[in-house]
């Protein structure tokens, strides 16, 4: 999702609510602690120089239990980033504590924001020598000597 996509969104809620893959929520008395552009200049095994830029959006379950973040208050948190970090319309990046810190895409579904696991992936397949993936095939697809079938009463069972 991009931060296009949130600010859209936000002003038809009535409440920010968050949910991990595995059907937890983020507890509602969450705080949103940082919003940021996190640019990632790096080199892939294939030697390849590549930019990333991701909007980052940090959670955080705070013993402050009363607390509730409101749609426009997540909202002018936004266009005040934007406002002051020059911040472009790009992915955002879901940060939230679990047992590390950990980073998450984000959907929306409903009326709640998923946070989407992320995965490692090599950007150099070609260059690091990993096998392209075996085509998969239904055995209906596959192609059957025609000659050579057996028909009910034909004597080759």
């Amino acid at each position: 999702m991009n931060l296009s996509e949130i600010k859209e969104i936000l002003p038809t809620l009535d409440n920010v609510e968050f949910q991990l893959e595995n059907g937890t929520f983020v507890p509602e008395h969450f705080h949103v602690t940082e919003v940021g552009q996190i640019t990632k200049n790096f080199i892939d095994c294939g030697g390849v120089v590549r930019t990333e830029k991701v909007i980052n959006f940090q959670l955080w379950d705070a013993n402050d239990f009363e607390h509730r973040l409101k749609p426009t208050k997540l909202l002018n948190i936004i266009k005040l980033s934007e406002e002051k970090l020059g911040m472009e319309d790009a992915e955002i990046e879901v940060e939230y504590q679990s047992n590390t810190i950990g980073k998450y895409d984000l959907e929306f579904i409903g009326k709640t924001f998923a946070l989407k696991n992320k995965t490692t992936a090599c950007l150099a397949e070609d260059a690091c020598g990993i096998p392209s993936e075996k085509q998969k095939k239904n055995l209906i697809e596959l192609n059957v000597n025609q000659t050579n079938t057996c028909t009910p009463g034909g004597g080759c069972c």
